[in-house]
């Protein structure tokens, strides 16, 4: 009901944040220009992380050939083999998360920073902060909607771990342990666990971010992603906004933006995004998914619920 009436109550709509924040096109300022930088060497490799996600097949067929043929050692190898080189990939996915944290650590200490009056001001001039933040979170959900699809990652990884406790306990030299050690590997297998794991290492950076900057009112960080979360809404749902973006697939990209926003507020706020006292006005996002063509936004709609 408070977000119905949010809706329906004119004043609160004229406060929303209204402004078109380029996606596209955004530079960064002199001012920007550290951080972004910083940033821009992390977001590079994200494409490159997709496409080896999208491509992973995973090691099925040998893994069962070797399962069913426990004594057949050539099998086992060839198991092994086929393993090895993918956890290295599995590896690599799981250190790309810590980077892209400490990649969110620095735009949320930017976006959040005392430098302007509030966060609409914050992504009002900082636009090309605001933009690699929006990279984030759009990276972020496709990464997981492509792993979630994927039950080979856990798998494969499960069929390392348990082959190389078995050559440990007969003292078998195993060519594949340097690549994770055991620390790692129950770290690496966390991880994977989670239904949502680049959404999960975003939401406990965030929630670190907080923790560590006693100094900085929980709101500053919570304010920046409900304005976020109104400010592609806005543009969603006004034709003169909307009617700036060159390419479709720039609306896609919003939308992916607000869902990943929403449930990063969601997750760091002590009351969450759907409490009536949430900043976000979820009655208005809801309809703008549910305005765009089903098929493109059915993940998205579930993924909030």
């Amino acid at each position: 009901m408070g977000n119905l009436l949010k809706v329906l109550t004119c004043t609160d709509l004229e406060q929303e944040p209204n402004f078109f924040l380029d996606f596209e096109n955004a530079r960064p300022t002199d001012a920007e220009r550290e951080v972004w930088e910083q940033v821009d060497v992390v977001l590079k490799d994200a494409k490159g992380i997709l496409d080896e996600l999208q491509a992973y097949k995973g090691a099925g067929q040998e893994i069962r050939e070797a399962i069913q043929s426990p004594s057949d050692e050539a099998l086992q190898e060839k198991a092994w083999a086929a393993v090895v080189p993918l956890v290295g990939r599995l590896k690599k996915f799981f250190q790309f998360s810590q980077r892209l944290e400490a990649a969110l650590h620095s735009l949320l200490g930017a976006l959040t920073s005392e430098t302007y009056h509030d966060s609409t001001q914050h992504l009002e001039r900082e636009q090309a902060l605001a933009k690699q933040f929006a990279e984030i979170l759009h990276f972020t959900l496709r990464f997981d909607e492509l792993k979630m699809t994927n039950p080979a990652i856990q798998n494969d990884f499960s069929y390392y771990r348990r082959t190389l406790s078995r050559m440990r306990i007969n003292n078998v030299p195993a060519e594949g342990e340097n690549e994770v050690n055991n620390e790692l590997a129950n770290r690496i297998s966390l991880f994977y666990a989670d239904a949502t794991p680049m959404l999960k290492a975003l939401s406990d950076g965030t929630t670190k971010f907080v923790s560590e900057n006693k100094n900085l009112p929980i709101e500053n960080t919570t304010d920046c992603l409900s304005t976020m979360a109104t400010v592609c809404k806005v543009m969603l749902e006004t034709p003169e906004y909307r009617s700036r973006f060159a390419s479709e697939e720039t609306v896609s990209f919003c939308l992916r933006v607000m869902v990943g926003v929403i449930i990063l507020y969601d997750y760091v706020h002590p009351v969450g995004a759907f409490a009536k006292s949430s900043k976000i006005d979820m009655k208005g996002c809801i309809k703008v998914l549910k305005d765009q063509p089903p098929n493109s936004v059915e993940g998205l709609l579930n993924a909030l619920r």
